[in-house]
């Protein structure tokens, strides 16, 4: 018979080496050891054993891939608690000036697992529904008619995604803007389409995203986003 949750179990994984590369990895890209030891300034023999743990834990999952293991989130449920703690936890002042230029990257744009958050997201999530292309309903983004054929327009198929088993737009808080962004099927293929296009481009050695010259042409045509 069932007695309650062990959430002591999920906390006690939670060191600050372990923190920072399940941080490293909310970015949605597979990463190696050997990249989350870097991202956790540590050896790579303790990275091991420190994704040992979170693999045990139910945290990351790992993929092989020829000499290579590649390592993710266990799901997209992990990223969302993993972005739900961090809107509760205290702000850290930055230890130098490289540390400071990251965190001013990662709070202008960066990918909260599969779709866009930081000042892009949150501005592009009030781009759609200023356009009426999304709309609130019931603690939850709706996609409207005019928003299904926007998406239309980009080659994304909006039946394929009500076919997703997950959540079909929803709001997602930003923990560094404090306000919501678009997350679910439709905030994920936004983000894909972003990415295959080149709109943005991912900042090596972190999660952060930089806007380039295309996307600020194509953010602003499709979504009428100006980020000059």
């Amino acid at each position: 018979m069932l007695a309650d949750a062990d959430l002591s179990t999920v906390a006690d994984l939670m060191t600050a080496h372990r923190a920072t590369m399940l941080l490293a990895l909310l970015g949605g890209r597979p990463l190696t050891a050997g990249e989350l030891a870097g991202r956790a300034g540590i050896s790579a023999s303790l990275a091991s054993s420190h994704l040992s743990k979170l693999l045990d834990g139910g945290l990351v999952a790992v993929q092989q891939e020829g000499r290579r293991r590649h390592y993710r989130l266990a799901d997209r449920r992990v990223a969302e608690v993993i972005e739900a703690m961090l809107t509760i936890a205290p702000s850290r002042a930055p230890t130098g000036l490289r540390e400071s230029k990251r965190g001013a990257a990662l709070r202008g744009a960066r990918t909260c697992y599969d779709h866009l958050a930081g000042e892009l997201g949150v501005a592009l999530t009030d781009s759609l529904e200023r356009q009426r292309l999304i709309e609130t309903a019931d603690a939850s983004y709706a996609l409207t008619a005019s928003g299904e054929r926007r998406l239309a327009s980009l080659g994304i198929s909006v039946d394929a995604l009500r076919l997703q088993r997950r959540a079909f737009s929803r709001p997602c808080l930003d923990w560094t803007e404090r306000r919501p962004h678009l997350a679910g099927a439709v905030g994920a293929a936004i983000a894909e389409h972003a990415l295959a296009q080149r709109w943005v481009a991912h900042v090596p050695g972190t999660r952060a995203l930089r806007v380039t010259v295309e996307g600020r042409r194509g953010f602003l045509e499709q979504f009428a986003l100006n980020l000059a």
